[in-house]
């Protein structure tokens, strides 16, 4: 008699488990098929779709949209874009400071 490798079936053997139910379908290598969407005609004349047909897009899908605020998003850019310099300067600022003392401190500090 032969040993079977853990993991593996017997030749004849099912291919489940004990209590798990036979498959009722065999596996296929096929996708189901998407069904298709009839055309809308209202959408054909929406501004994204005949902006993604100038380009040559196929849908009209455009990454970004329509912005219905810019003034607003751009205002919290630049609240940010500050933000982000600031923090860049205290961070490099910090290290002159922290940098100094060290030096000012180094000589006598282990005494």
């Amino acid at each position: 008699m032969t040993e079977i490798e853990p993991g593996r079936t017997a030749p004849g053997a099912p291919a489940t488990g004990p209590g798990e139910p036979e498959p009722t379908q065999p596996a296929s290598s096929e996708p189901a098929p998407i069904p298709t969407l009839p055309p809308d005609p209202a959408a054909y004349d929406h501004p994204r779709a005949v902006r993604a047909r100038e380009k040559g897009l196929q849908a009209p899908y455009i990454a970004g949209g329509n912005d219905p605020d810019p003034a607003a998003g751009l205002a919290e850019d630049r609240r940010y874009v500050r933000l982000l310099l600031g923090m860049a300067i205290a961070i490099v600022a910090s290290g002159f400071i922290i940098g100094t003392v060290i030096a000012l401190i180094g000589p006598a500090g282990g005494r």
